[in-house]
């Protein structure tokens, strides 16, 4: 096959649209270069030919001048096959010409190669070949408006710089097969460039932190007059960026008549300020945290969380689920690696609480961190399980998921009104193996005893929920955590006491509360272990979340408290939360030196050892 049918060319551009090439000398130019070059070539050769008989000779008894028919024909017959043979040694040098690889990896050449290929072609020629003005110019003029018309248009066709603009600076030859090696190169290139950036703006940062001026606290009659016309709220959060700067860095920072405490007095009345909650509040809270820590933390709880649904699994899969909902328009996601059934709504059409699914119980409408009581407490089936504060019924139909409808579930709850959504749940999500109750947590276990496990979710501030109820900023006082300790701490006794150490599969108790406070976490645990000696922390198997304090400003609890776990909203991107589990070693307990508590199903029995007369 010829070249023009094996790589599947067009017809070459007629000479008068030649000019308007623009960029690099392509091989179909190269080709016709060559081609018209030839070409001129052998015109040139058959001109002295031509003249060898004078058109005054004539023969056959014909008249001098006159050109017979026959001859021109010919003639013209002559120079057709002259350039077929012309068009052959063309293709046969363009063959030759050819590199072994063939033209698809032909170096790309810069601008100054291809003015020397144009200054060879140019040479290549004779001295006959110079003087003819025809085709043997018009190639070269080619070349030379190629040049002239770089700055204007191309004509829609393509140069190789465009593909690698680098090769006229770098004078290296590139082929399409080190086009990745290039790209590895100015990524490198890239990535240094970066980090001289980033260099400089720290040197930028180090100049201006140098340059800045003091801060300085307000004095106490400048803190008298911001309460009667207080400050813009800009101008309070850079006075708090302020004060975390001079805190980070006190040392160097600090003025010299003004103490830490003063400091952090004054980034106090400013987060009230700012963030809205109440100085009682704001102090319990910043002893958790650093201050930077601290700011994350308020900021975080500005933010509402995303809405989480379980899966009921008593229905449908996680997968099942997932598909229909995506079906509604719903955009989804599994919440994390650490549950199978949790999936993070970020956008629905329709209200997520509306939807045939949830008519249907498919799901549950549940905040990620309810998950993690039941997780810690890993009910089995068969198992008789008693969940102290049910309402509204996420845990506990989560806890008859994981038992697949077996056993017993004793959902229970103090208030009668939320008893109704626990109910509705109940029946919603085709739960079979649940009993409803309305009793005080703490008549347990005279109401009923022995069960394999427990689960308390204890009433508490609420601290760790506060980007879904505001209100906690301001309506929580000490009096309130007062109170709400002294009950957790009397739930939490009654749940290890309905509990059976002696369950072949059990014997385990879940507290968990949704705050962040010491006062309704750690010290309510540390509270238990020395109350019930017969009970041990274990560890909750979840896989993140922070370990809970074993010493908080300067109160030293029991080292097992290391077990818990701490969940915060800016850290694990969900509601403030507290996990403790416990495992029942007896279910005898030694009040007194004499007297020993033994929970049943039918109260608490008390035992006297008698003395020993002598």
């Amino acid at each position: 096959m010829g070249r023009l049918a094996k790589n599947k060319q067009g017809a070459p551009l007629p000479l008068e649209l030649e000019h308007m090439i623009d960029g690099k000398v392509t091989k179909k130019l190269h080709d016709r270069i060559k081609h018209e070059t030839a070409k001129a070539r052998k015109q040139q050769k058959q001109k002295p030919k031509a003249q060898q008989t004078p058109a005054s000779v004539a023969k056959n008894g014909k008249r001098k001048g006159v050109a017979e028919p026959v001859k021109a024909k010919k003639a013209k017959v002559v120079e057709s096959e002259d350039e077929v043979e012309a068009e052959s040694e063309d293709e046969q040098m363009a063959d030759m010409d050819a590199p072994d690889g063939g033209w698809d990896n032909v170096p790309m050449e810069s601008d100054e190669d291809n003015m020397e290929s144009m200054s060879e072609f140019s040479s290549a020629g004779s001295d006959d070949e110079e003087s003819d003005t025809g085709n043997a110019k018009k190639p070269m003029t080619l070349l030379d408006s190629d040049s002239d018309s770089d700055a204007g248009s191309n004509g829609g066709m393509e140069s190789y710089d465009e593909f690698d603009s680098d090769a006229d600076s770098d004078d290296e030859a590139v082929t399409f097969r080190d086009m990745e090696r290039r790209s590895r190169l100015l990524d490198a290139e890239q990535a240094e460039d970066d980090e001289l950036g980033e260099l400089e703006l720290a040197a930028a940062g180090a100049v201006v932190e140098g340059e800045r001026e003091a801060f300085a606290l307000p004095t106490a009659e400048e803190v008298a007059a911001e309460e009667d016309t207080p400050l813009d709220l800009s101008q309070v959060q850079l006075r708090i960026q302020e004060v975390i700067r001079v805190l980070n860095n006190f040392g160097a920072l600090r003025e010299e008549d003004r103490s830490r405490t003063d400091y952090m007095d004054q980034l106090q009345r400013d987060m009230c300020f700012y963030y809205g909650y109440n100085e009682y509040l704001m102090e319990k809270l910043l002893q958790l945290f650093t201050v930077n820590e601290a700011v994350e933390f308020f900021e975080a709880n500005e933010i509402a969380r995303p809405v989480t649904i379980r899966t009921n699994t008593l229905k449908t899969r996680r997968r099942d689920l997932a598909q229909a909902l995506i079906n509604r328009g719903v955009n989804l996601d599994p919440i994390g690696k650490w549950t199978k059934v949790g999936l993070t709504i970020f956008d629905s059409p329709v209200p997520v609480g509306a939807t045939p699914e949830y008519m249907a119980g498919h799901y549950m409408i549940q905040a990620a961190s309810s998950f993690l009581p039941v997780m810690a407490l890993a009910p089995q089936e068969n198992e008789r399980v008693l969940d102290m504060s049910a309402a509204p019924g996420g845990k506990t139909t989560y806890c008859a998921a994981l038992m697949k409808n077996t056993g017993l579930v004793v959902a229970n709850d103090a208030n009668r009104e939320r008893e109704k959504a626990l109910v509705a749940n109940i029946h919603r999500l085709g739960i079979s193996n649940a009993v409803v109750c309305n009793y005080d947590g703490r008549e347990f276990p005279k109401v009923m005893g022995g069960f394999d496990r427990v689960l308390l979710d204890a009433p508490c501030s609420g601290t760790g929920v506060i980007s879904k109820d505001a209100s906690v900023k301001t309506n929580k006082g000490p009096e309130d955590f007062s109170m709400l300790t002294n009950l957790q701490k009397e739930l939490l006794l009654s749940a290890i006491d309905s509990v059976n150490a002696d369950s072949p599969t059990g014997g385990y108790i879940v507290y968990s509360t949704c705050s962040v406070t010491v006062e309704e976490d750690e010290a309510v645990v540390n509270y238990a272990l020395s109350k019930r000696p017969n009970i041990k922390l274990v560890d909750a198997k979840l896989d993140f979340g922070r370990p809970g304090f074993t010493s908080f400003r300067g109160r030293a609890f029991h080292s097992s408290l290391s077990l818990t776990r701490r969940f915060y909203p800016h850290t694990h991107n969900m509601d403030g939360f507290f996990v403790a589990k416990f495992k029942k070693l007896s279910n005898k307990v030694q009040v007194e030196e004499n007297q020993f508590i033994v929970p049943a199903g039918s109260g608490v029995k008390l035992k006297q050892k008698k003395k020993r007369r002598n």
